[in-house]
């Protein structure tokens, strides 16, 4: 019997003023066991990754996508990104949020997860304190060392699959790592391009892979590290968004997705709820 053949696996990662992250991620990118055969960079209104030149890890596929009324357009970056990676030849596609360090078996994990069409898969992350003066490790022992995924969600230890379980496991789903076969990204469209700007379109595109009838999975070997940078909570910035996109999310699917943000929001007195939902104040 013949062995099944690695499937050509592209990482795909949508960038706007992260050049820091950006340069760390890709050195994590030239640390993996199975090194991905592309490396796909979408830079949103962002000239930097264009003229960027790496000492390590993979060279990427530099493609630039403009702003769209002066804000980012995340889900048709996705998009663009994944288009890239199949002109590339990609089979699976990994799609890494640019804040995010990949664990040394990323890559290989995912590859060997997706490889058989079905599911949508997903691997733990850990949020990062403050970097130390040097920066932080991109080797596998020093990522291991700082290993403490996020308590909210699944987190299988490496060698370990987990199905999500209903309703609430497809709320669970976050689009800082997740990876699918080209065949079931194909079967969603991607991302709906109706979101611009913060918030919804990771969520509404969990429930485009539910409707399409792909499992959501957990895989404990695709390990990934947010990098550390300053938030507000609530990200009262994004108020605007977050009202524009969560209507469009409850026009397309009948309920408001980012309700935490929403009532912490509303709290401060920066939206308010009315008969038609929610609106800024």
């Amino acid at each position: 019997m013949t062995a099944p053949t690695t499937p050509r696996t592209a990482v795909v990662t949508i960038a706007h003023g992260r050049a820091a992250h950006l340069a760390a991620q890709q050195a994590s990118l030239g640390r993996q066991t199975q090194a991905p055969d592309a490396y796909v960079v979408v830079a949103m209104d962002d000239p930097a990754p264009r003229q960027w030149h790496p000492r390590t890890g993979p060279l990427p596929d530099v493609v630039e996508v403009p702003a769209q009324d002066g804000r980012l357009p995340l889900a048709h970056a996705r998009n663009v990104g994944v288009r890239r990676a199949r002109e590339l030849g990609a089979e699976v596609v990994v799609l890494l949020d640019v804040d995010c360090l990949a664990g040394p078996d990323l890559v290989a994990d995912y590859a060997d997860a997706a490889r058989v069409p079905g599911a949508l898969w997903c691997g733990p992350v850990t949020y990062l304190p403050p970097a130390p003066s040097g920066g932080y490790p991109t080797d596998a022992a020093g990522l291991a060392a700082l290993d403490a995924p996020h308590a909210a969600r699944p987190a299988p230890a490496p060698g370990e699959r987990l199905e999500g379980d209903g309703d609430e496991g497809w709320r669970l789903f976050w689009s800082l790592s997740f990876a699918l076969h080209v065949v079931d990204w194909d079967a969603t469209g991607g991302f709906c391009e109706d979101y611009s700007g913060y918030g919804g379109e990771d969520t509404d595109f969990a429930q485009l892979a539910r409707a399409v009838g792909l499992r959501l999975t957990w895989t404990g070997g695709a390990r990934a590290y947010h990098q550390h940078h300053p938030v507000s909570r609530p990200p009262v910035e994004h108020t605007a968004d977050i009202v524009r996109n969560g209507r469009v999310f409850r026009d397309r699917w009948g309920w408001w997705p980012m309700e935490g943000w929403l009532r912490d929001l509303a709290a401060l007195g920066h939206v308010v709820e009315t008969a038609d939902g929610w609106a800024v104040a």
